[in-house]
């Protein structure tokens, strides 16, 4: 399933080979491909402030593309998770990965976010 629309808002750093924004009904998706690590978090961040800088931000961060995810892209979850719940909102993933898996509970961070397998169905109408 890929999300509607690139139609955001004002502020959205243009996608870039390691993060894009899209909306997706309700939610602001958020998809990382490639290889997050310390070289590229940044790029992955941008995105992930600009969705959570919105009053109740509902946002979707889409790592099924991710080829490797290390400490550095945690920290920038872990960052944006705390940001969203600040205005109100909430930030989930969405991996199949099994290696994403293995982290997240290596980690101790599973239960802060279990990653759902795919983006949940937009509402009809939206």
């Amino acid at each position: 399933m890929t999300p509607e629309s690139d139609d955001l808002t004002p502020g959205t750093p243009a996608a870039n080979p390691y993060a894009r924004t899209l909306t997706h009904g309700r939610f602001t998706v958020v998809e990382a491909a490639g290889e997050i690590d310390l070289a590229t978090a940044a790029f992955l961040a941008a995105h992930l402030d600009a969705a959570t800088a919105t009053d109740l931000p509902d946002v979707l961060v889409d790592l099924r593309h991710v080829e490797f995810f290390d400490c550095s892209g945690l920290r920038v979850l872990c960052r944006a998770e705390s940001r969203a719940q600040q205005r109100g909102g909430r930030l989930r993933v969405v991996s199949d990965r099994p290696r994403l898996h293995r982290l997240l509970r290596a980690c101790g961070l599973w239960r802060r976010f279990p990653p759902l397998p795919e983006l949940p169905r937009a509402p009809d109408g939206e």
